[in-house]
């Protein structure tokens, strides 16, 4: 690189400097483009990104343009022969390679980083402050419009006023107010709600002798937060204001604030919001730091050096245990920079238990493990998430844990990481066996719960002392109980307190508590009661029933579902139960309860009140998802109607879902939900609704959620087959083996499939036969066996012309397309797809439609008509990821990746192999997987890389033979084969191509010819 210094400035218009002459930097979208690079200078920045970043909407051929955009910034970089910065292109995205410095944005943050040193020279801490404000030269990206500038722009500015305010802190304490009056005057014109700016200005002013402007601004600020916002002045600008009228403004200065600029770290940070008003527990949270740092002083025995650290906090519930959990987890967040990792093991839902198998399963996929890699066995789950935790220095988080069997599998087996566990049990095992150290928590002393209702009630409590003490006691200490009992009194400012405290003194008696034995579980079923009680009649009706609801959260359909009333009542019953904390916010429009309140609300549910049925509640609940499912499905998939069962309309209000994007929003949102519900309709004998919202489900399902496919038809087979309905078994087992088809089980995807085959054929069904045979001919063309596929796929089309199932009549087709065309026959191949696409396009099954269309390219590939194929995977592209078929657009892209190998552009082909790669991860498609590991291999040694393209057939190979997919295993032989031979391998290479050889002909596959020609190529070389 050139010794020429080059200079990228952000902050103002976007400028390019060499040698202090300014460079022209190009039309808008290249300054945009470099802006979008200098951002993240030496760090690659994906193509999608870019994109992003350029164009807030792309454009078509946003890729093609974008390139033409890096060639020209190239040029800009360039200074006659001599190259000021690269430009480099990285698997699957561009980096610019110039030293960090040389961006005026990434040098004022090392300045305000290197201000922070604790033992730095007041006069340097201020040279430096002042050095890194004097970089910026106006708004940050001024000349550089959208959505990705706009938010870059904000957060700089942030760091811009947090560098500000440590400069002025730092020219104070050298003794220099004026220095800082003026330019603090025109950040408070800007930011004028912005209170540590007015503390440090109403500082400045009085230590530059201008008391009178200090209290005005003051004054002013108070006046806006109260008009604009409707609060009062924060605790550091009311003690700045009274420091000044003591006349001693000079409190010690905050420390410089750690710059804000640095990119996060893509690690875990799962740690719910900490608890607001904590009060108290300053004890306990001592002990928990101890522990967490590394270094307790209790007295006692201290972990061995090589043991985990475990922290049990145990207690009766409501008593704070999740709420001290998450403030000591907050504090000790920076010791554990590998992530803090969250886990709500629901131990005390009666229904929605977390099992240490599903909890591992959640960790490894934190740890970046694939759906696909996941094992099913619980051991293997568990030595896989220790290996891969094993080093790392994370906090894991287990709250509301069960037993300890349900927490042991969960532990790391790494010193460097510390675990939390909350729980209503002692964790007796967990002391006894793993050395873990005991919290235990009790109520909250007196002082403590006072204070505690003192920061939620206000000055009420120092007004009626007696009458808040009482109230404190009747809650027995119990933090969830006192919250409760201080938001109904906040909600009735004007009745005293008094008069709250007899209302729950006589909801005890009432309810017969077991307060005499002492247990404090009876005080906070009065103040739960006591709520309900308070609540509108249809309000209290509803927080009953809504114990009753299987999932994690619910929302305003839901709730008039199980009240059996309007969407506007129960949008307002809504928040009625929010406003009282009963239930809490959960996203937009969405609600949860905590477990400790919804059983409660369970009890009342099922308690007999003649004013609550909770069969005929659960059952307009269940009636709701699976009407709305169905609604939800027409418009994404028209043409699968008869597929699916028909279902009586739902008694109470649904949303409008008639167009595919809201109808796959509400499946996206209430994905966990309807899992819950096939699950607990299954175990609690709502057969007909689980088996119907399965079968109902199976076409979005078997778009990119298989883990969830998996789990829903395994629950739907289980509940048929317990109620002795074939029909519904058949139909589960249908799902499952599409599930297991999707995951790479290809065995127990066939085992399915025929034991379906039977079931339909003994009930006449030709139409669930046809589905059965085709889904079966799929998995043998996976695992290659294409004579049996053909024959299958063959009786499964003449069933479906039959029956008059247009749909199933193109699916065959189309997968007897594929099968000719692995066959080497594309005429036939072709035929087959255009027959598909015009049944497609008659029965508006635009998924089909992209299907064959990628389809059609891949046999255009083959003849060699390159250009054709792309505008064919093209338009499946757009097609697929218009309907969110994520198994799709991962085929297109993969495909897309093998037109450009053969166009000989492989950075490009790369570029589209790497997304196909993620998806395909993300969803667990592991056959697809395989395919898109060949092509990296096949793009890497087109661009010369033969090492990475032995990487890649390595990684297919393995995975191939582990599907027993033998068309990829020959795949990857090949590739192998010919990066050995390139690498001069030759005895290497013949062998892998004699691999193949002998699988291609086996299989009856033309691409044995291929590797006929590489062995005699091979042979010559060799006898030259």
């Amino acid at each position: 690189m050139s010794g020429q210094l080059l200079e990228v400035r952000l902050l103002g218009p976007v400028e390019v400097y060499s040698e202090k002459r300014l460079l022209p930097a190009g039309p808008p979208q290249q300054r945009r483009l470099l802006a979008a690079l200098a951002a993240d200078t030496g760090r690659m920045v994906t193509v999608q990104a870019l994109i992003d970043r350029v164009w807030d909407e792309a454009p078509s051929g946003a890729r093609h343009t974008l390139h033409v955009l890096i060639t020209r910034l190239r040029g800009v970089l360039r200074d006659g022969d001599q190259t000021l910065a690269r430009i480099t292109h990285r698997s699957g995205g561009y980096v610019l390679e110039i030293d960090p410095p040389q961006v005026d944005v990434h040098r004022f943050l090392a300045l305000v980083a290197s201000a922070r040193g604790a033992d730095l020279p007041g006069h340097d801490r201020v040279e430096m402050l002042r050095q890194a404000r004097e970089l910026w030269r106006g708004d940050p990206l001024a000349d550089v419009p959208g959505q990705w500038a706009a938010r870059t722009r904000d957060a700089w500015r942030q760091q811009y006023l947090d560098a500000s305010l440590a400069w002025a802190r730092a020219e104070l304490s050298a003794g220099d107010p004026d220095a800082v009056i003026g330019p603090l005057t025109e950040l408070a014109g800007d930011h004028p709600l912005v209170e540590p700016l007015a503390a440090v200005l109403m500082r400045a002013l009085f230590t530059a002798g201008r008391a009178a402007d200090a209290l005005q601004h003051y004054t002013v600020i108070r006046e806006r937060l109260a008009e604009q916002l409707g609060v009062d002045p924060g605790q550091e600008l009311q003690a700045m204001y009274r420091s000044i009228l003591r006349g001693d403004p000079h409190q010690p200065p905050p420390p410089v604030a750690a710059p804000s600029g640095a990119a996060p770290r893509r690690v875990p940070a799962q740690l719910p919001a900490d608890v607001a008003a904590f009060t108290g527990r300053a004890g306990e949270v001592a002990e928990v730091d101890a522990l967490l740092s590394g270094h307790s002083e209790m007295e006692g025995p201290k972990p061995e050096p090589t043991a985990v650290v475990i922290t049990a906090v145990s207690g009766t519930a409501g008593v704070g245990k999740t709420a001290l959990a998450l403030r000591c987890a907050h504090r000790a967040a920076g010791r554990f920079p590998d992530g803090q990792v969250y886990l709500n093991l629901r131990g005390y839902d009666p229904d929605q238990p977390v099992k240490a198998a599903d909890a591992l399963a959640r960790l490894l996929h934190t740890l970046g493990v694939a759906a696909s890699d996941i094992p099913l066995d619980a051991d293997e789950r568990a030595a896989l998430y220790r290996t891969g935790i094993a080093g790392r220095r994370m906090l894991i988080v287990l709250d509301n844990a069960a037993t300890v069997e349900q927490v042991r599998p969960l532990l790391p087996g790494t010193p460097s990481c510390a675990v939390l566990v909350t729980s209503r049990d002692s964790m007796a095992g967990l002391v006894a066996v793993h050395g873990a150290h005991r919290v235990s928590l009790d109520p909250l002393p007196t002082d403590d719960a006072m204070a505690l209702l003192r920061r939620l009630v206000g000055s009420r409590v120092d007004t009626e002392p007696e009458s808040a003490l009482a109230l404190a006691e009747q809650c027995a200490g119990l933090p969830l109980a006192l919250r409760v009992a201080a938001e109904l009194a906040a909600s009735r400012p004007t009745t005293p307190l008094s008069d709250l405290v007899a209302e729950l003194a006589d909801g005890q008696r009432r309810l017969h508590m077991l307060n005499a034995g002492g247990d404090p579980r009876g005080a906070v079923t009065a103040v739960f009661s006591w709520s309900v009680r308070h609540l509108p009649p249809d309000a209290a009706a509803a927080f009953g029933l809504l114990g009753l609801h299987p999932g994690a959260d619910f929302d305003a359909y839901a709730v008039a579902a199980l009240a059996g009333t309007s969407l506007d009542d129960a949008r307002r019953i809504q928040g009625v139960l929010a406003r009282a904390h009963l239930v809490h916010p959960a996203g937009q429009g969405r609600c949860g309860m905590h477990d400790l309140l919804r059983a409660y609300a369970t009890g009342l549910a099922t308690a007999g009140d003649p004013a609550q049925d909770p069969q005929a509640a659960l059952g307009r609940l269940l009636d709701y998802y699976l009407a709305t499912a169905s609604a939800a499905m027409r418009p994404l998939y028209p043409a699968e109607a008869h597929y699916r069962p028909r279902v009586r309309p739902a008694s109470t209000p649904v949303p409008a879902l008639t167009d595919p994007d809201t109808a796959r929003t509400w499946l996206d949102t209430e994905l966990p939900n309807l899992v819950a519900v096939v699950a607990y309709a299954a175990a609690h004998g709502w057969t007909t609704h689980a088996t119907r919202l399965a079968a109902t489900l199976f076409s979005y399902l078997d778009g990119g959620h298989h883990t969830d496919a998996l789990t829903v038809h395994t629950h739907a087979h289980q509940a048929a087959q317990e109620a002795g309905d074939p029909d519904g078994q058949a139909h589960a087992l249908l799902g499952a083996a599409a599930a297991h088809r999707r995951l790479g089980h290809y065995g127990p995807a066939a085992d399915h499939y025929e034991r379906a085959l039977p079931m339909f054929r003994q009930a006449g069904d030709e139409h669930g036969e046809a589905r059965a045979l085709n889904g079966l001919g799929t998995v043998e063309r996976r695992l290659g066996q294409y004579g049996p596929a053909v024959e299958h796929h063959e009786q499964a089309l003449a069933l479906f012309r039959r029956t008059g199932d247009q749909h199933g009549e193109a699916n065959a087709l189309n997968n007897l397309g594929l099968l000719w065309r692995r066959l080497g026959d594309y005429v036939r191949a072709a035929d087959h797809h255009r027959q598909a696409l015009i049944l497609y396009r008659q029965t508006r099954d635009r998924d089909g439609e992209a299907h064959t269309l990628n389809n059609l390219g891949l046999i255009e590939q083959q003849l060699g008509e390159h250009r054709p194929a792309a505008e064919h995977h093209e338009q499946a592209l757009a097609q697929f990821r218009a309907l969110g078929h994520r198994d799709g657009e991962a085929s297109a892209l993969d495909n897309l990746g093998i037109v450009h190998t053969r166009l000989s552009q492989p950075e490009e082909a790369i570029w589209y192999f790497e997304q196909a790669l993620t998806i395909v991860r993300e969803i667990g498609e592991r056959g697809g997987e395989a395919w898109i590991l060949n092509g990296l291999g096949e793009a890497s040694h087109t661009l010369g890389r033969p090492g990475d393209a032995l990487t890649h057939h390595t990684a297919a190979l393995t995975l191939a033979t582990e599907l027993s997919a033998e068309d990829q295993q020959a795949r990857a032989h090949a590739g192998l084969g010919r990066a050995h031979h390139t690498l001069g391998n030759h005895g290497v290479a013949r062998a892998h191509y004699d691999h193949a050889l002998a699988t291609y002909t086996r299989l009856g596959m033309p691409d044995a010819d291929g590797i006929r020609t590489r062995l005699a190529t091979l042979d010559h070389a060799h006898s030259a």
